[in-house]
């Protein structure tokens, strides 16, 4: 509960008066330390957030819970009786925002949400921008270098993971998400505030994130960890499953374009760089059979191609 008490909560009203330099600080220290940091009053509606998880958890009854239910059966996971290890415990759908939406083809979304999470990825889309020129500040790049990187020739990349993780009744045996780095940009995550679930990896611990009413979660992908030459870090972090309750988590992930290239920040690098040079869709490529996997083999083996096979790439994963 102690490590609880000290994870880092932004309140980003507090960006626009006497207690800046203070705020500033903070989302500097949690980007540098954390990977992770949580905001509060961060402009999003309170009334469409609110939209967003009904909505969401009457998506899960309604149109997805019996299709869990049959993935357990056929994966022979409704009676756990030995820990698994390749399978997550959840059920998800994927939104994709940018370049283009793909919101009107999602066949068994109602029009009314179909909108709100229109709604709702637009002004996670700006917030998302918004924090890049929060961190370039911080950093001492020029305001806007993060998302110039990142628009590539094609603009940015932008979707949302939208998951329920229902009760488990043997929570030891499974997890709800593995334990992973996200490999792209920035992720906000509106999660549930009633069943937590989510915890990070930190100084050889697992630490909670709590959930908090209206709160966003902030977490850095790879691809900060490589501009930023290692100053702010990716890291591990995963859901644990509960007996109790049904979690709902809203991901949204600004990442860079497919053709967007990526190197460290040349005013972060003061002799020769650990970090690769690449294209972030080979990145992804790489990324999508080792997800699972430490990041720092996918760091080397993007400097030399050929180290790729070696990694054993396993199955693919929806990535954005």
């Amino acid at each position: 509960m102690e490590k609880n008490m000290k994870f880092p909560v932004v309140d980003l009203s507090k960006l626009n008066g006497e207690e800046r330099d203070q705020t500033m600080a903070l989302i500097n220290e949690a980007c540098e330390n954390w990977g992770f940091f949580e905001i509060v009053n961060h402009g999003l509606p309170h009334d469409l957030m609110d939209k967003i998880e009904k909505m969401t958890k009457e998506h899960y009854k309604t149109c997805q819970e019996q299709k869990f239910n049959d993935m357990l059966k056929s994966k022979g996971l409704d009676n756990l009786q030995t820990e698994v290890e390749d399978v997550d415990w959840e059920s998800t759908f994927y939104v994709r925002h940018l370049p283009q939406s793909n919101l009107s083809d999602i066949s068994d979304v109602s029009d009314e949400y179909r909108t709100a999470m229109k709604d709702f990825g637009k002004r996670l889309e700006n917030l998302a921008e918004d924090l890049l020129d929060l961190l370039c500040e911080n950093l001492g790049l020029e305001k806007g270098y993060l998302k110039k990187v990142f628009h590539g020739t094609k603009g940015p990349t932008f979707g949302t993971k939208v998951s329920n993780y229902p009760p488990c009744p043997k929570p030891e045996m499974i997890k709800g998400l593995r334990a992973h780095t996200d490999a792209g940009g920035i992720i906000l995550l509106f999660q549930d505030d009633k069943v937590s679930g989510l915890q990070l990896l930190k100084d050889g611990d697992w630490i909670d994130v709590p959930p908090l009413n209206h709160s966003i979660v902030i977490n850095l992908g790879d691809q900060l960890e490589v501009i930023t030459n290692g100053k702010y870090k990716s890291v591990m972090h995963r859901v644990v499953t509960q007996q109790e309750g049904n979690r709902m988590s809203v991901a949204s992930f600004y990442n860079p374009g497919s053709d967007a290239e990526i190197s460290p920040a040349t005013s972060l690098v003061e002799k020769d760089s650990e970090y690769p040079s690449f294209v972030f869709d080979d990145y992804m490529k790489l990324y999508a059979g080792v997800k699972f996997q430490p990041k720092e083999p996918r760091f080397a083996a993007m400097k030399n191609a050929s180290a790729v096979t070696e990694l054993n790439p396993t199955a693919a994963v929806e990535t954005f």
